[in-house]
Order: structure tokens, then sequence, then C-alpha cells
């Protein structure tokens, strides 16, 4: 897939601190990318410079074909950024916000209309359009906000934590929203916390503190860390002769139990799963639930950043 967003060295400093540490970075036309890391790792930093709101100190990097430092006001056309704060006309209405904003990119006038009511409907908000923004909620606000952001149709989407402190059915608009603009080959980069939410929706997963530790697909991450099997619940205590038949399938690494849980080391445990269960009835267990285990992201978080749950408690940089 062609490549949307290039850095090379990408390097910020705020006087002694290094924000950003000399980043080197592709991200594809049509992906979910995600960006992790914990607080005051540059997350929000990064995503201003290669939305062309600040300067590098150093480094390099191209957006949507345009050159940081030599076309930014054209990078500033071709990408619509939600940021930390929704940014919004409160004593206008949702209409008039956005209306408004369209304009500000370039759109004609019955253009911007168009496209106005396209997001308030999209966003839910279509029958609350003439109210002011200072009525809506929190959600609805971040809703707003992103509309705006994506009035333009950019070609790149950048979202800072956009489903921060929402309810559960705004935070579901806005991930199906999200899925959305990938079916139609927009890219998306996110910055979040949500690992939960990363998991589910990004194509690759970037992990920065200062600088890049790793970047990879959800899948190739669970396979290089931890380990793979299967967990088998049975109806009774899980017996010996049980364990032993499961042991002695090809491919079985290992099997423990414990309240006729069955945990079964596997590095294929989809192949292993129907062997397992023909093993256990032939053994004379009744099986109840057969699930892989995979993983958690939470875990790879922990392994790549090298910390410990709960040790991260700094703030964030910007």
């Amino acid at each position: 897939m062609k490549t949307v967003v290039r850095t090379e060295k990408l390097t910020k400093r705020f006087g002694d601190l290094t924000a950003v540490d000399a980043i080197d970075l592709e991200v594809r036309e049509g992906e979910v990318f995600g960006f992790l890391g914990p607080n005051g790792a540059g997350k929000t930093t990064t995503l201003r410079l290669l939305c062309a709101l600040i300067a590098p100190t150093s480094g390099t990097a191209e957006i949507a074909g345009f050159r940081l430092g030599r076309d930014d006001s054209k990078i500033r056309a071709a990408v619509g950024i939600l940021t930390e704060q929704p940014g919004l006309y409160e004593r206008q209405s949702a209409w008039q916000n956005l209306v408004f904003y369209a304009t500000l990119y370039g759109l004609s006038a019955t253009d911007a209309r168009a496209q106005a009511e396209r997001y308030l409907r999209l966003m839910g908000l279509w029958d609350r359009r003439e109210e002011p923004v200072a009525t809506f909620s929190r959600g609805m606000k971040q809703k707003m906000a992103i509309a705006r952001a994506a009035l333009h149709e950019p070609r790149i989407l950048f979202l800072d934590e956009p489903t921060t402190g929402l309810d559960p059915d705004a935070a579901k608009t806005v991930r199906e929203f999200i899925v959305q603009l990938r079916g139609v080959g927009r890219t998306v980069f996110l910055c979040t916390h949500n690992l939960d939410e990363a998991d589910r929706l990004c194509d690759r997963i970037a992990f920065v503190r200062g600088g890049l530790l790793r970047v990879d697909t959800p899948a190739a991450l669970r396979g290089s860390i931890g380990e793979r099997g299967l967990s088998i619940r049975l109806g009774g205590p899980v017996t010996a002769d049980q364990i032993g038949a499961v042991r002695a399938i090809d491919g079985v690494a290992g099997a423990t139990t414990n309240d006729g849980l069955l945990r079964i080391g596997a590095d294929d445990p989809e192949a292993i799963a129907p062997l397992a269960v023909r093993a256990l009835v032939a053994a004379g267990g009744d099986i109840v639930e057969v699930r892989p285990e995979r993983t958690s992201l939470e875990a790879i978080y922990f392994d790549v950043m090298g910390v410990s749950p709960g040790a991260d408690g700094i703030e964030d940089i910007v």
C-alpha cells in the first residue's frame, strides 16, 4: 500500500526536554494506525508535528505527499485533526459550527451545507442541529469535534484520544465511524490509551516512549510475546487420565488444571482444539467450553515498555 506518512529522525525538543526522539515512521494509506504510549511519551507532540502545527527541532517528514517545513499549509489542508479539546463555538448551533468550519476548509456554500448535514446524521446529531453546542454533553461535543475534523474529507485523520470520557453509546458511534473511514480507504492515525480499542480497530500499532519502540500488527505482537494455547472447561474435575490423554497429543507443550479448567499450551491452538476435545471425550470428559487463549495487548504493552503495571505516573508533556 502507498505510504502517506513518512518520518526520518523526527525530533522535537522543548528546552532541555526531548519530547519526540528521532522517530522513523511509515503509515500506509487506508490503515488505522495506533499510536500507544504512557503519559508523557510524546504522542500528542508527534501528532502536532505531523499536522504541521508545530515545527520539528530536527529531522524531516512527508505527509500526504507534502514536505513538513516547506508545504505546511498544504499539509494542514490535507489532514483533519481531533485535539484534546473540542474547540467549538458553544453559543452557536451545531449546524452553524459545521457550516462555518466547512467554509474555512474552502468548501463552497452548497458543499458546506451538504457536508454539515452528512456528518450530523452520521454522528446521530441531526435532530439537535439547531441547538447551541453549550447545551451538549461531553460525548456530543466530542462527536461534533470529530465531524468538524472530517468535513473536508481529509486523506489522513489524526485522532487524539477520541473516546476518552465518552459513554459506551457515544464511544461505539466513534469506533464505528473509524471503521467506516477505513472502509473507504481513509487513513486514521489513532492516539489512544485504550488498549482494547487499539486491539479491535488498528491494523498496526506503534509503541512510543519518546522514541519509537516497536511497530507491528496485533497478531504479530502476540506471536512474539507470551504463550499461546487453549482453555477448556469441563463439567467436572479433570482426571489424571484426561490430562495424560491431552499431553500425548503432538504439538501440546503442556497441560495444567485448576477448578475444572484445563489449560493447554500449544503453538497452533486452532489445530490442537479438535484433537484435544476428542481425547478428553474419549477419556470420559464432559466439555463445557473451549476457548483459544492469547496474550492480551495489555501484557504486550508492559513487555514492550519494560515497565510494571502501575509504574507510570508522569503527566503528558503537552
